[in-house]
């Protein structure tokens, strides 16, 4: 097409892609031609058979064109492409051509076939041919359900399909051993899976006319597993040592026999002879024992056949790897077994030659003469089985151990390396050669050419003509010829392993999954009679095998032609196998058993397609534009007379190349076939020149790391361990960033054969891997030059280097004349950043394709400008770097050392003398240096660091006379630096505050991607979080410190933890402690640790907190200065240990001083009284578990002074004590039937007393039931209710904001309630789990503060009242801190030991104290609530009169004089209270009142025994108010004789409830509403209104309380005659109450007749 057409084309605007032009195979000089018939259809994709072809366009449509004898109709060649009809409207994504027969795979992952069926390649059973696409079905039938399997690709051959399915498994059928199936009946029409494969990952499949290839992702490496001795599969030693006459042979080529078997046909190599060989390599050589066995019929799969034997060598170009190596132990040890094994092959005529070829075989020396590989399986790092082996080579060759020459010497050593390490560092994995001159070099030069880039060993066997050139013995032999080992070879063997640096790449996962893959393996199978299968030999697998020779070559796409199979490499390198007959390899060796490199003279090859006897290769060109290579057959045109030539090597296809930018290559048997873009706006040339140099930077990369980096890796003396270790990273992260641009290549290429859709590059769509990939380099590089390493490097590299400086200029790209060595290395390892430029130039030229509103646009533009900000990014990097390494160039020796990291950059420094120190001495040297971690001060021999992240700086104001003054802040110092001119002060302070921003953000490293350099900076933050280490604060010395900071002070929350131990974890004020914070000091003699959780005050405990002691007692309460202060509790010992014990009450600088109670559990007393220095002082109450009483004065711990003492009998003392319960002095001791003895009494209580006194009997005639006097005055002696519990209200009152009771300011008290409330929300905020969501209700409602204005009414009584409610539900407000402290101690006095009936006066006047004191808190924070007793006026609006039980007409009289509330203590705050404190106390009232409830619950069983009307009758109630029917159940029934429970049932039910209810004022309610019911009831039976009379009532009244069956009767009356409201008790609610106590005393005296 001449250039006028082609620009008027162009002219038309159409998006050309993916245009189809086809020529004839065999021409090199014929014209591709435009397929016809496609009318501007964009074509994906194009299959080629031997006479056909297919075609896949964007819509997801599918043509045929060629001879489709298949189809029904004349047979004929169809030019143009005509649309398979029954495809339409399912999406295909993918097609496949075989020989003859076709497929397509759907969007779904649906496969259709249609073809030639005569080997049931389409999968459809009896029918030797499909002419429409026919659905096949895969079913997985391991799973249940049965499942459909998605398949994503598809290959066709000859007479077998193979099907890759998306869980990356490969399905087959058709026939032949090219199925890889373990069958023998063909054709197979079912779909099977390649079991061989399964649980691997295959990344791509193809098929030659009758052999399968698929390309397989490597199984993890796994590191740091010990190395298996034996075979997993056959339990042979996987390392066998053999001892002949004057050497001994190490060998690890275990060849496992089930691993082999199942691949049909494995040979095992031993001795190479020569043989006279054919073209074609079909001769069996002699010495090749080959064991061929059947399949085995159950399936093994040999997971370790990857990692059987040992490494490839390369040959001397360097480029070329030749695959040698050895297959290890034969598994026959003679002839006769491999015969044996031979017998039953399927294939006779085989059967035969290998029968003749191993009985003519001569004399072969035994198994053990084989040739031994030089390294073990895979990489690991367990020793033990060397060691063993070492050992007993050993005892085999005696004291005789020794080495040879120094190349078997090597190898050992290698052999010990590659133990000794866990990397799989190909370096280590050369044999030694024969000691001939050529392999005398040293062998790290071997190493050097060793490309494969992983730890893999090439397995394959060799040709033949290969292993002759190579001579010489590959076995590790340690003749014991010397008889003293040389020492330099000891101490090279055992020499420090540190250098042995893993080169391969840390794989980062995501990198793999988002890009292809190259660690990669290829397997083969199928026929292999032209050597198509790599493995070596001419034999047929029935199993896949992998090709060892490819392994770590990189493979990334496959091709597989008639006869002859191609692999692509990511160094865009073809290697090629098999038939050679028309020069199809691209090299001259014929034939070839294992791949080698193909010749094109192209840049790189970066799609390769074998044909039926050809193959195309596609290359960059200069102009990036692709280059068209054949080889293979030649027609020439000249003449007629077919004379077929083949090319020498890859011919250009010059005519190709003109017709526009090829995307792929197609391969078939007549034609081939290009798919070519149109280059509109250089949308195309800008894709083609970003992968072809992307490809390039790749080789290069390459080239350096196995060149440059790894001989450098295995150098000796690289310097101190730390910059080994600086090498090393160095050296991984070069490998991640070469690794990763490989990948991006192999992706680009598969994206120039795909839709080419700009959103889809890899370096757009995943542009943080390659970001993160070149910062994290770039941090590494860098440090390693800012240690001198590259000057380090340069000493023992020297050798090397000057070696090879061609090599060099090369790859750095620098031609000066004598450069430096280090220059150069610099160049080297600083030449990737360059790329960064060039991938934001090409983002920019494809942007420009595209319109400006574009999303495409924007997206490349804003890449573009992320990796141009990142280049600009590391290039400042590198120049600090550079800036950095300077300085320490100049800077004197002995403090480099020290100060000299590999992350730190220096800043700047003050060597002009341009910042000085104020006030220094005259003759001081003070030399500030400012790197990006620390600011550090520099003296004649000494200098501080000041780490950045704790450092404050501030310019100081002119005034006060300091000119250029800035001030600096640390944790422990203040200082002024003082600069000479204004400029300086400037500069100074923003490196400072720059260099702390950075350093506070950790951003150093990390740039705003696409923010562009210079991000405006602004001041670091005066409030920070930060770690330091104190070193001379005398309290916090050596304390590590990590938390928030405030201009140089500890000030947040933290954690501070000293050298010795101790560690404090909370807030911090200016640095000191303070606010909630937790304490542990260990206690080194008991082995465990103090442990205080609570609130702090300028570094001191202050305020509430719970102290766990090492002794293992625990105290709860408040300190102040350290010390116990105020109200706590202290727990001794557990229940169970010597002496527990409880104390709680006041405490006054860690002593028990004040009021308080204290358990002694193990005595069983309680003391409840006065305290002074942890002594009992003063008044107070002892109670024991026998019941014994005792009230009076204390001194020193024991009673002494007058005292009352009780038993449990009522005998009681009252006197003088002088000891715990010993009696001495002046008392009277009565007797609990009144008589008394006055007089002198000694002696203990309990154990005999000595009496001198008179004894009186009272008179007779008094009241019997008068107790004894001393009873009535009990409480006396004891502490005054008012004084109990002072400091829990202090407390209350403190955090308040008050000094003393009842004086502050009412407003700061409201301040601090919300206060108070709000940081202990945000607390547990952090926490949620300790609120429930009522809790948080409660919280919230208590936020808002009752208002009040004006009279105050009843309302606002209620207010006051359900505000005192909630907030006492909350221990987060300080009235409920306080109720919930009243209420633990008063559990504490009076349960268990406390519970004694002598305590209940005194339980009940501390409740009204309690009431008393809290009422004054209440008036405090509400001050228009009344005094006590005032009365609160009803409203006008509310009803006055109301309904009176005792009349029935209206009464308006109330029951106090003067209509309204009264205000109480009692009324407001029992509710409240009385709850909480219930149970202990309504337990004293129920032992107090034990005797009488007694007699009054036997006399109400007995009364109860009688029916209703009998009962009626006997307590006197008049005949009217019986009811004469009663509702049981709902329904009326009369009263008879013997009904029984069912009269006034509704009252009776209604007094019940009083045991239910808690305060005196509702337990009065339910008396009242029991008289209503009564009432009630009254009325229905008299059907008329009337006034009760006390007479008429009372034996009613008394009938309900009977029928109520109350137990506790007495004391319920008791508890509401001693807290009901006093203004009550001459209401009518005081009448009524004093009708049921009258009922109680009547029923205990009741006289039954």
């Amino acid at each position: 097409m001449d250039s006028q057409e082609r620009s008027s084309e162009e002219a038309e605007g159409a998006k050309e892609r993916g245009l189809v032009y086809v020529w004839k195979a065999g021409s090199c000089s014929v014209a591709p031609e435009r397929l016809p018939g496609l009318s501007g259809k964009t074509v994906l994709q194009a299959a080629l058979g031997i006479h056909h072809g297919l075609l896949l366009t964007e819509g997801g449509e599918v043509y045929s064109f060629g001879k489709l004898p298949w189809r029904s109709g004349p047979e004929e060649c169809v030019n143009s492409p005509i649309l398979e009809n029954t495809l339409l409207g399912h999406r295909i994504i993918t097609v496949a051509a075989g020989s003859f027969h076709n497929g397509a795979v759907t969007e779904s992952g649906v496969v259709y076939m249609w073809g030639d069926n005569s080997a049931g390649q389409c999968a459809v059973a009896n029918q030797p041919c499909v002419p429409e696409p026919q659905l096949v079905s895969i079913c997985d039938c391991e799973t249940s359900p049965l499942l459909s399997v998605r398949i994503l690709q598809l290959a066709c051959g000859e007479e077998h399909t193979l099907a890759l399915s998306l869980s990356r498994e490969i399905w087959a059928w058709g026939s032949g051993c090219q199925l890889g199936l373990i069958t023998t009946t063909f054709p197979v029409t079912k779909p099977q899976k390649v079991e061989h494969l399964a649980g691997r990952v295959v990344l791509q499949i193809a098929c030659g006319a009758y052999h399968s290839l698929a390309l397989v992702q490597c199984l993890p490496v796994q590191e740091m597993k010990p190395i298996p001795e034996r075979c997993n599969h056959c339990s042979q030693p996987l390392i066998t040592m053999m001892d002949k006459e004057d050497h001994v042979i190490i060998s690890d080529s275990h060849c496992c026999p089930l691993g082999v078997a199942l691949s049909d046909n494995q040979p095992e190599n031993h001795v190479f002879c020569p043989s006279s060989d054919t073209p074609e390599g079909k001769s069996v050589t002699a010495g090749q024992s080959e064991d061929c066995q059947k399949p085995l019929v159950e399936q093994h799969r040999l997971v370790g056949l990857e990692s059987d034997g040992p490494s490839g060598l390369s040959s001397s170009d360097g480029r070329e790897d030749s695959g040698i190596s050895s297959l290890g132990n034969s598994l026959f040890s003679d002839k006769k077994e491999v015969k044996e094994y031979l017998i039953g092959l399927s294939d006779n005529s085989l059967n035969e030659s290998l029968n003749k070829s191993i009985c003519t075989e001569p004399e072969q020396p035994s198994q053990e003469e084989q040739l031994a590989a030089c390294i073990p399986g895979p990489p690991g790092s367990s020793t033990s089985t060397l060691n063993s082996l070492v050992a007993s080579c050993a005892s085999a060759v005696g004291v005789r151990v020794a080495a040879t020459y120094e190349a078997g010497a090597l190898s050992l050593k290698k052999v010990m390396n590659f133990y000794g390490t866990s990397s799989s560092e190909p370096g280590s994995q050369s044999g030694s050669r024969s000691p001939g001159p050529e392999a005398l070099k040293d062998s790290r030069e071997e190493q050097v050419r060793l490309e494969s880039m992983q730890g893999k060993k090439s397995s394959s066997l060799v040709d033949i003509r290969e292993e002759e050139s190579e001579g010489g013995s590959r076995r590790l032999s340690l003749p014991g010829l010397l008889s003293q080992v040389s020492p330099r070879l000891l101490r090279k063997v055992g020499r420090a392993k540190m250098r042995t640096v893993a080169l391969t790449p840390t794989y980062s996962g995501e990198a793999d999954a988002l890009l292809p893959s190259l660690r990669t393996e290829v397997w083969s199978w199928g026929k292999g009679k032209e050597g198509q299968l790599g493995h070596g030999d001419v034999l047929p697998r029935l199993q896949p095998l992998c090709v060892k020779s490819l392994d770590g070559k990189e493979v990334i796409h496959l091709s597989a032609g008639g006869h002859h199979s191609l692999a692509l490499t990511a160094k865009s390198q073809v290697y090629s196998w098999g038939s050679n007959i028309s020069g199809q390899l691209g090299h001259l060796n014929t034939p070839t058993t294992v791949p080698r490199l193909a010749k094109v003279c192209g840049d790189g090859i970066w799609t390769a397609a074998a044909g039926l006897d050809y193959s195309l290769f596609l290359a960059d060109e200069k102009d990036f534009q692709p280059g068209l290579y054949y080889c293979g057959q030649e027609t020439s045109t000249e003449s007629n007379l077919n004379e077929n030539s083949c090319t020498k090597s890859p011919v250009l296809l010059v005519a190709c190349s003109k017709v526009g930018y090829i995307s792929n290559v197609i391969a078939g048997g007549d034609n081939c076939l290009a798919l070519v873009d149109k280059n509109l706006m250089g949308y195309i040339a800008s894709l083609h020149e970003l992968a072809a140099t992307e490809r390039r930077f790749y080789f290069k990369l390459s080239e350096i790391k196995s060149q440059v980096l790894r001989p450098l890796l295995g150098l000796d003396n690289l310097g101190n361990a730390n910059t080994i270790q600086l090498l090393q990273e160095m050296a991984s992260r070069f490998s991640k960033l070469c690794y990763l641009i490989g990948q991006h290549g192999a992706s680009l290429s598969s994206f120039l054969h795909g839709v080419k859709e700009a959103r889809s590059l890899a370096i757009l769509k995943h542009s943080s891997l390659f970001l993160d990939s070149y910062t994290e380099y770039c941090t590494s590089v860098t440090n390693f030059l800012v240690m001198g390493g590259f000057t380090v490097l340069a000493k023992p590299a020297i050798d090397f280097l000057s070696k090879n400086q061609e090599l060099l200029q090369k790859l750095s790209e620098k031609n000066e004349e004598n450069l430096q060595l280090v220059e150069v290395l610099n160049a080297l390892f600083f030449m990737p950043f360059g790329r960064l430029h060039s991938y934001a130039r090409t983002l920019l030229k494809l942007a420009t394709c595209f319109e400006v509103a574009s999303p495409e646009y924007q997206k490349l533009q804003d890449s573009s400008s992320c990796y141009e900000s990142l280049a600009v990014h590391l290039s400042r990097k590198m120049k600090e770097a550079e800036y950095t390494l300077g300085f320490w160039k100049t800077f004197p020796g002995k403090m480099t050392d020290s100060l000299r990291k590999p992350e730190r950059r220096l800043i700047c420094e003050s060597s002009n003398r341009g910042l000085s120190l104020q006030h220094a001495g005259r003759f001081s040297v003070n030399w500030f240096i400012l790197f990006n971690d620390a600011l550090v001060h520099a003296q004649f021999s000494t200098h501080h660091i000041f780490p950045l992240s704790t450092l404050w700086v501030e310019a100081l104001s002119e005034e006060a006379g300091n000119v250029n003054g800035l001030k600096i802040t640390t944790p422990e110092e203040q200082f002024v630096l003082v600069s000479s001119t204004p400029q300086e002060k400037t500069k100074w302070l923003r490196a400072i505050s720059q260099a702390v921003d950075q350093a506070l953000r950790g951003t150093s490293d990390m740039i705003l991607y696409g923010a562009g350099g210079n991000v405006p900076r602004q001041e670091p933050p005066i409030s920070r979080s930060a770690k330091y280490t104190f070193y001379k604060d005398p309290r916090f010395k050596d304390a590590v410190y990590d938390g928030r900071w405030l201009s140089g002070k500890p000030h947040g929350r933290g954690i501070l933890k000293w050298a010795d131990g101790r560690m404090y974890s909370g807030t911090f004020r200016t640095g000191l402690e303070d606010g909630y914070g937790e304490y542990r000091v260990p206690n080194k003699a008991l082995n465990k640790e103090d442990h205080y959780v609570g609130y702090w005050k300028e570094g001191k405990m202050c305020g509430h907190g719970v102290y766990s002691y090492a002794t293992g007692e625990v105290y709860e309460g408040c300190f102040q200065d350290n010390m116990r202060h105020g109200h706590g509790l202290l727990r001794s010992g557990k229940l169970t240990s010597s002496s527990p014990s409880m104390f709680i009450g006041q405490w006054i600088m860690d002593k028990k001083s004040g009021y308080g109670v204290f358990d002694d559990i193990t005595r069983g007393e309680k003391y409840m009284g006065m305290w002074q220095d942890d002594l009992c002082q003063g008044n107070g109450v002892v109670v024991t578990q026998f019941g014994l009483y005792y009230e009076g004065a204390f001194s020193t711990n024991k009673m002494m002074g007058t005292g009352i003492l009780l038993s449990e009998d009522d005998t009681v003392y009252e006197g003088e004590f002088s000891d715990n319960w010993t009696l001495s002095g002046k008392g009277t001791l009565t007797l609990p039937n009144g008589d008394y003895i006055e007089g002198l009494f000694s002696g203990e209580w309990g154990s005999g007393i000595k009496i001198t006194g008179t004894y009186f009997k009272p008179s007779l005639y008094e009241n019997e039931k008068d107790k004894p006097k001393a009873l009535r005055k009990l409480g006396i002696l004891s502490v005054s209710p008012d004084e109990k519990w002072k400091a829990v209200f202090e407390e209350c009152w403190n955090q308040l904001g008050c000094e003393s009771p009842g004086q502050g300011d009412r407003w700061k008290a409201w301040d601090n309630i919300a206060v108070a409330l709000t940081t202990n929300r945000r607390q547990h905020k952090d926490s949620p789990e300790l609120l429930t969501r009522s809790h948080t209700q409660t919280l919230e409602s208590l936020e808002f503060i009752p208002q009040h204005i004006g009279a105050f009414t009843l309302e606002k009584y209620e207010n006051i009242k359900k505000y005192l409610i909630k907030a006492c539900d909350t221990p987060l407000h300080p009235l409920g801190k306080l109720v919930e402290t009243l209420v633990a101690v008063y559990r504490m006095t009076y349960v268990g030991v406390g519970a004694n009936r002598r305590l209940l006066q005194e339980a009940v006047r501390e409740i009204k104290s309690y009431l008393k004191r809290i009422f004054q808190l209440v008036r405090f924070l509400f001050p228009d609530l009344p005094e006590e007793g005032s009365t609160i006026p009803f409203l006008a609006t509310e009803p006055k009169g109301r309904r009176s039980f005792c009349s029935a007409k209206c009464d308006s009289r109330s029951e106090s004089p003067e209509p309204g509330y009264v205000v109480t203590s009692f009324g407001l705050l029992l509710p409240v209270l009385l709850p909480r404190l219930y149970p202990p106390l309504f337990m004293l009232y129920a032992l107090d009142n034990e005797r009488e409830e007694d007699i009054y619950w036997e006399c109400v069983l007995r009364l109860n025994k009688q029916t209703d009307l009998a009962l009626l009758s006997f307590l006197g109630v008049q005949a009217k108010f019986w009811p004469g029917t009663v509702s049981i159940l709902g329904e009326s029934r009369k009263v008879s004789s013997n009904t029984k429970d069912a009269c006034f049932a509704s009252a009776v039910e209604c007094l019940q409830q009083i045991s239910t209810t808690f305060t005196p004022a509702d337990k009065l309610k339910v008396i009242q509403q029991t008289f209503e019911e009564i009432s009630q009831s009254v009325l229905e039976t008299l059907q008329e209104d009337f006034l009760w009379s006390m007479d008429d009532l009372f034996p009613v009244f008394l009938y309900v309380v009977l029928r109520a069956r109350i137990r506790n009767l007495g004391s319920e009356v008791h508890l509401i005659e001693d807290l009901m409201d006093p203004y009550l008790q001459h209401g009518e609610q005081g009448i009524m109450f004093t009708t049921l106590k009258a009922c109680y005393y009547q029923i205990q005296h009741e006289k039954l007749t």
